[in-house]
């Protein structure tokens, strides 16, 4: 199947501050959302403050690749 040309793509945002230790090292985050952006207004990687249940505080959440 080829990639879709859509304007609004879905993207999954990371917790940047919160780091696993021997879980998983490929990745650093441990909560991630999922949302939606457009690609012509924010050709950038996205970055939003959202709640951690983790580190139980608002942080940066970072935008990852699928």
């Amino acid at each position: 199947m080829a990639k879709s040309k859509d304007v609004r793509v879905t993207i999954i945002l990371e917790c940047t501050s919160c780091v696993r230790n021997g879980i998983n090292k490929e990745s650093t985050g441990i909560y991630r959302y999922i949302t939606q952006k457009n690609r012509h207004n924010t050709p950038s990687r996205l970055e939003l403050r959202k709640f951690c249940p983790y580190c139980y505080k608002h942080t940066t959440h970072g935008e990852i690749k699928k």
